[in-house]
């Protein structure tokens, strides 16, 4: 692993947004290449952020500089901000002495980065809202409009529909005991939250993720253009292999990913070769091994890593596009599903009313 030595949190800057951190990256990028000093460089980003807790970044790198440490070090004091992928590779840069190179990689790392997340965001958040709107629609119906319809029918001294009955049931457990359906779903929150907290099961659970079906298959292919492209730049930038996996395998966000390239980063470091140490797993998709091992006999890895990269990013891309054109009908089927039986268990009382009457 690097040998630059992390920090704790600083007080008051809290976690910057990505929105912060890559035109930071850019623009010192940009000026670098212009032939400006890092001084002078960190020193106009400085002047001209309007962000309160990025300007106190930006001030404590600037005296950092001043005072003749490298920048990495400065980088290294916060890690909220910059993760140990962003400070070992201007490290590597420093040393290589392609500062601004690397620099130009990081940005554009993080921008690709970025964009890839954003459309999956996107694509998620619209059969999230409309499920939200289910639930919402499904709980006010029987909190407050199965109450009117029991009261309707309760005088014909007529046994209601199952369904109907289970629905009232359901109302007046709610309203009566709504303390406990609140408690029960704070319970099973923190449940969750401290299950997938803990390290067996955050395993589980991004096993479970990883094998459910279209989705799982989603998550992977960010995950294998992620893994590829990160460590294609660290790789490029001259950061060593090892360092560059133990790195990249923790900043995917998925235990089972992680542990397979850890367990090859053990391989590589006996002397295997990286396809070979990935070669066997039932993770990885059997493609990208194959132009890892095409990368190493040609000499280029980076290369190839990119390509990978490009394509799984096209992937992605396909498979939200036809995931967005069947979410639509399959969420309005849910939603009909939903709020139609409730509609029918309310109503069917009404088909039996002429017979009511007439008794």
């Amino acid at each position: 692993m690097s040998k630059i030595k992390r920090k704790t949190r600083v007080t008051g800057i809290g976690t910057l947004k990505k929105k912060e951190l890559i035109p930071f990256t850019r623009q010192t990028a940009s000026m670098l290449h212009a032939g400006m000093s890092i001084l002078a460089a960190i020193s106009t980003i400085e002047d001209q952020c309007k962000h309160p807790g990025f300007k106190i970044v930006l001030k404590a790198l600037r005296e950092s500089i001043e005072s003749g440490q490298p920048f990495s070090e400065g980088l290294a004091c916060f890690p909220s901000v910059f993760d140990d992928m962003y400070v070992n590779m201007v490290a590597a840069g420093e040393r290589s002495g392609q500062f601004a190179d690397v620099l130009k990689r990081l940005a554009f790392m993080l921008d690709a980065s970025a964009r890839l997340v954003r459309k999956v965001k996107s694509a998620m958040t619209y059969p999230a809202v409309i499920l939200s709107l289910a639930l919402i629609m499904a709980f006010g119906l029987i909190t407050f409009v199965v109450p009117v319809f029991k009261e309707m029918f309760e005088g014909f001294g007529e046994d209601l529909p199952a369904l109907t009955q289970g629905l009232v049931n359901m109302s007046d457990f709610i309203r009566s005991r709504w303390y406990v359906v609140l408690l029960a779903f704070i319970a099973v929150i923190f449940s969750f939250r401290y299950w997938k907290a803990s390290t067996n099961g955050r395993y589980q659970f991004d096993n479970m993720i990883l094998k459910l079906p279209i989705f799982g298959e989603l998550i992977l292919k960010v995950a294998v253009a992620r893994f590829c492209r990160l460590f294609s730049q660290m790789l490029s930038s001259g950061v060593p292999i090892l360092d560059s996996m133990q790195i990249v395998a923790t900043s995917l966000n998925n235990k089972v990913i992680e542990r397979v390239l850890l367990s090859a980063r053990v391989e590589v470091e006996q002397g295997n070769s990286l396809s070979t140490a990935l070669e066997g797993n039932t993770v990885l998709p059997l493609l990208m091994v194959r132009m890892i091992a095409a990368g190493e006999k040609s000499g280029r890895i980076d290369e190839m890593l990119d390509s990978v990269a490009d394509t799984y990013d096209d992937e992605v891309e396909t498979t939200l596009a036809t995931l967005t054109s069947l979410m639509e009908p399959f969420l309005m089927v849910i939603l009909g599903a939903i709020i139609g039986t409730i509609v029918i268990a309310m109503f069917l009382p009404i088909f039996k009313l002429g017979a009511v009457v007439s008794q």
